[in-house]
């Protein structure tokens, strides 16, 4: 039976705001991908949400972005690669500090918004993002959609896990629909929970035009910012163990999945 990887983002209030409710969260997920602070996030909520991950033996992933504080990290950006890369240098070494503070490592990269959109199809940002990845840490695995920044990471010589998301529409070249069109965010509960399982279980994914891709996913993302979405992580998990499907972060995924390879 398959074994996949629930992830979310986390961390991602600032200063007194926040969003979503991470404490629920980390009660269902396996890894989290945690602000590093361009786009949400400040060093109290990072240093709390690393805090919570080791006690919760949940999985520390850094989630940088394009430096939108303002936009949410949500707005393209005319950056070149060379800023792109280090951005993520910058992002991917606080978060870092954070984790060896709490005796922990950063296990995964996993870009977010607009610039983890982008670096499925730029070459250029998917290198720089891969560059800053393995320069820092080679150990690290790299979270992506299938496209260019999976494999620029693997030409690194970087582990790859491959990300599915349930609640947003995908087009036939296995990207995702743009949030500025319409259906592009699915919200009916039942279809989200059906899209996951199947995700997972039989490795398709049912696009906007109506046509199956294949999908090999080793991580399913969870979206935490908006209502009802601790009930709906709780269901995805609880129907995927009733399908038979482990979960567990996604450095056992890998490590399960290269034993049957």
């Amino acid at each position: 039976m398959p074994t996949v990887d629930l992830v979310a983002d986390l961390g991602e209030g600032f200063g007194a705001y926040s969003i979503g409710d991470d404490a629920a969260l980390l009660d269902i997920v396996s890894s989290a991908n945690i602000a590093c602070g361009f786009h949400a996030g400040d060093p109290d909520i990072m240093n709390a949400t690393v805090a919570e991950c080791v006690r919760k033996g949940v999985g520390i992933g850094a989630h940088p972005s394009f430096p939108d504080l303002r936009g949410f990290g949500r707005r393209a950006m005319d950056l070149t690669a060379e800023e792109v890369r280090n951005d993520v240098v910058y992002q991917l070494g606080a978060l870092t500090a954070f984790a060896g503070y709490h005796g922990a490592s950063v296990s995964h990269l996993a870009p977010h918004g607009r610039l983890g959109n982008l670096v499925a199809t730029r070459a250029d940002y998917a290198d720089a993002v891969a560059e800053a990845a393995s320069r820092v840490d080679p150990s690290l695995i790299i979270l992506a959609q299938d496209g260019e920044l999976a494999l620029a990471a693997a030409r690194r010589g970087l582990s790859v896990g491959i990300v599915g998301i349930a609640d947003r529409a995908y087009q036939d070249d296995g990207t995702l629909v743009p949030r500025a069109l319409p259906g592009a965010v699915i919200h009916d509960p039942a279809i989200i929970v059906d899209r996951t399982v199947r995700m997972v279980c039989e490795g398709l994914i049912r696009t906007a035009s109506g046509t199956d891709i294949r999908i090999a996913a080793d991580t399913v993302l969870l979206h935490g910012d908006n209502a009802g979405a601790v009930e709906l992580a709780g269901l995805i998990r609880s129907e995927l163990i009733a399908a038979g499907v482990t979960i567990a972060p996604l450095a056992q995924v890998l490590a399960a999945k290269q034993k049957v390879a």
